[in-house]
């Protein structure tokens, strides 16, 4: 059985809001993050404070991960200086943080060459649909440009990122 994304976010954040003694049992720490890092040739997410690692996750990038997002539909993920733009509970995957791309360099960049930079690029857990084994979503790169992770992990994420928070994608 799945659960609406909504429904977790919703009943996860009322949890931890609540401030209840049953929070700092059940859960790790979910202090909030100042900042993220991806560092592609890792397949790792870093959420930083203070210049500090608070938690690190390994993501699935886009299917051909080498090289920065240069134009839509060549399934890289961006690389550069972007910042979570937009909060989504019921994304067709488990929650979604929507990056800032593309960023005035990227379309300048996609424009010169004619094409369109694309867009949507996410932070997101697996699909709500999986139209393959779970074991193909943790073993390869499998989006279209975004950075995916575990759906345990995307909870811990989506608790400790707020909209706004800035995120560096290094190669």
């Amino acid at each position: 059985m799945r659960i609406n994304g909504a429904i977790v976010s919703i009943l996860l954040l009322a949890l931890f809001a609540s401030g209840s003694p049953r929070a700092d049992t059940l859960s790790p720490h979910y202090e909030k993050a100042d900042s993220l890092l991806i560092v592609k040739s890792e397949r790792k997410l870093y959420l930083l404070k203070e210049g500090e690692v608070l938690r690190d996750f390994d993501i699935a990038l886009g299917l051909m991960p080498e090289g920065p997002k240069q134009r839509e539909g060549d399934f890289r993920t961006p690389e550069g200086l972007y910042y979570l733009d937009a909060r989504n509970p019921n994304s067709d995957y488990f929650l979604s943080l929507q990056i800032s791309y593309p960023n005035p360099q990227d379309v300048a960049r996609a424009r010169s060459q004619g094409a369109e930079p694309g867009g949507q690029i996410m932070i997101h857990g697996q699909p709500n649909e999986p139209k393959y084994s779970e074991s193909r979503y943790e073993n390869w790169d499998w989006t279209d440009g975004c950075v995916a992770v575990s759906n345990s992990d995307m909870v811990d994420i989506w608790l400790m990122t707020e909209e706004g928070t800035p995120i560096e994608i290094r190669p």
